[in-house]
């Protein structure tokens, strides 16, 4: 990435670059990428030449490959698979979403190993670049044979078929949004159609987008923590790096820097004097270890921060592989048949992503209601409302929207990646529903994103009631930055009144890109 676009060499993209063209910036394609796509054209073209059998040029389609087609129906097959195969239903992918979708298609072609044409393949990479986006129906792809469904969509925009959202705007006619851009509308022949939907693109792209967001929310949840520990006096004992050390997970690792970097420091010493005599029975009064929320912090946000790290590394492997079939391998003179559309990776990490998103979103709910409780929350006021409590109910209807959050969170737990039926003439007798695990995830997140909004507002009405008590109170530079950055968004809830949309401008400011937790110093 370079500033204000992203180009795509021979190394492929990242995942950073995948979510910066998802939210904007043009995909250029360098001239290494573009001269091995041409090369393996040219390949194709020969093998078209000497008449050889290839799946889904030479053939039919799924079970009816048995069928072989002469060259003068070429046009005709690559047409008809469009057709065939765009029958998605349900609403719409984002826009985010299908610009993920597409940049993720032209890195897997970008590899070399699909025979698809340089003119195929710029014509997909014009409608991304300029922002014309498919509306692409959300439902219909079981992550088999690649995301056959909404990729046929995709393409049959770029054909004049369906509608296309330009620049994020109300879509229009296919046909006439590409005419007023000056573009003629495509026409696959060879193997063009074939390459551009037969792989695990959607899945991707999407599942993609969702690591992003995932590692996002990560922050999110260890500076919420911090500032939970400034305002609860947790005990920072149990955040010693030296727990990390005896047990060497790199999540842990990174969490036990990262808490003890956002918190504010403390030059007071471990007390553990409290001795007792034989015989005798000594009341402390309350606990010297905090509840799990916060003392095991570093092992339950440390998993979760490894559970990302291995849905990122499968889903970066997934983005820079050639994912159709038949493919052209260099080291061999012929066309493979084989399965690498088929997305189980993909669909496994996503499932794996959901149970950590899930496991964020029962930590923040516990959170919330810790600080809403005055039995334990350390002398704050009930539902923090410190104005008339009774005549006024502070956050307590927040709690429990936080409440059905989390439910609605669980409701969507069930794994998407066990649920095969069979299909396509039991041809795709085993599929994956990766997709649909990866749109899962991302409504997760979505969730997730509304339970760490009101937890942040929580956090920072929390600390303007520590501060109004005693003015000597202060916390660390990090959860003081969180206190400024929401009350930007919102201002301190005195008397009650509705929460609703400050809900939502914090859920969205705390999903996006750039927010405060990108650029605060504290995260590695």
């Amino acid at each position: 990435m370079t500033g204000n676009r992203v180009e795509l060499r021979s190394e492929g993209l990242s995942l950073a670059d995948l979510e910066a063209v998802a939210h904007g910036l043009p995909l250029i394609l360098s001239a290494e990428v573009c001269q091995r796509v041409e090369q393996s054209h040219e390949r194709l073209a020969r093998y078209l030449k000497e008449n050889r059998r290839i799946y889904g040029v030479t053939t039919g389609y799924g079970p009816l490959a048995d069928t072989l087609v002469g060259s003068d129906f070429s046009l005709d097959l690559q047409k008809n698979l469009i057709a065939h195969l765009s029958t998605g239903v349900g609403a719409p992918l984002s826009r985010i979403h299908t610009r993920a979708t597409m940049a993720a298609r032209i890195s897997a072609l970008a590899r070399g190993y699909s025979g698809i044409s340089l003119d195929a393949l710029d014509m997909l990479t014009k409608c991304l670049n300029l922002d014309a986006i498919p509306v692409v129906p959300s439902m219909g792809t079981v992550g088999a044979s690649g995301d056959l469904t909404p990729m046929a969509h995709i393409v049959g925009a770029m054909m004049g078929e369906g509608e296309i959202g330009l620049g994020g705007f109300e879509p229009g006619p296919a046909k006439e949004v590409l005419a007023a851009l000056g573009l003629s509308l495509f026409r696959p022949g060879g193997k063009d159609a074939l390459a551009l939907v037969n792989g695990t693109s959607a899945m991707t792209g999407i599942a993609g987008i969702n690591g992003a967001a995932a590692g996002r929310a990560l922050r999110w949840s260890a500076l919420l923590c911090a500032g939970h520990a400034e305002v609860l006096n947790g005990r920072r004992e149990a955040w010693d790096f030296a727990f990390g050390e005896v047990r060497p997970h790199p999540g842990q690792q990174r969490l036990h820097r990262w808490l003890n970097r956002l918190v504010q420091k403390t030059e007071t010493a471990l007390d553990d004097s409290h001795g007792v005599e034989p015989g005798q029975l000594v009341y402390l009064g309350e606990s010297f270890q905090d509840p799990y929320s916060l003392r095991c912090a570093p092992q339950l946000l440390g998993a979760v921060s490894d559970q990302i790290d291995w849905h990122d590394q499968t889903v970066g492997i997934e983005l820079n592989s050639a994912t159709d079939n038949p493919i052209l391998p260099d080291n061999q003179d012929r066309v493979l048949h084989g399965g690498n559309f088929y997305g189980q990776h993909v669909a496994f990490a996503s499932d794996a992503l959901a149970n950590a998103v899930i496991t964020m979103g029962v930590h923040a709910e516990r959170r919330i209601a810790r600080l809403c409780n005055p039995r334990l929350n350390k002398g704050l006021p009930a539902f923090l409302q410190p104005e008339q409590p009774g005549l006024q109910s502070g956050f307590m209807g927040a709690q429990v929207t936080a409440s059905a959050l989390l439910a609605e969170m669980r409701i969507k737990a069930t794994p998407a990646s066990i649920q095969s039926i069979p299909t396509n003439g039991d041809n795709q007798d085993v599929v994956t529903m990766g997709t649909i695990g990866a749109r899962r995830t991302g409504e997760l997140l979505d969730l997730l994103s509304s339970l760490l909004a009101i937890d942040a507002l929580m956090v920072a009405q929390a600390l303007d009631l520590r501060i109004e008590e005693n003015a000597g109170v202060s916390a660390g530079n990090a959860v003081n930055e969180l206190l400024a950055w929401v009350r930007k968004r919102a201002p301190r809830l005195t008397n009650d009144r509705p929460l609703s949309e400050e809900i939502a401008r914090v859920a969205r400011a705390v999903a996006l890109p750039g927010t405060l937790v990108d650029g605060l110093a504290g995260f590695d």
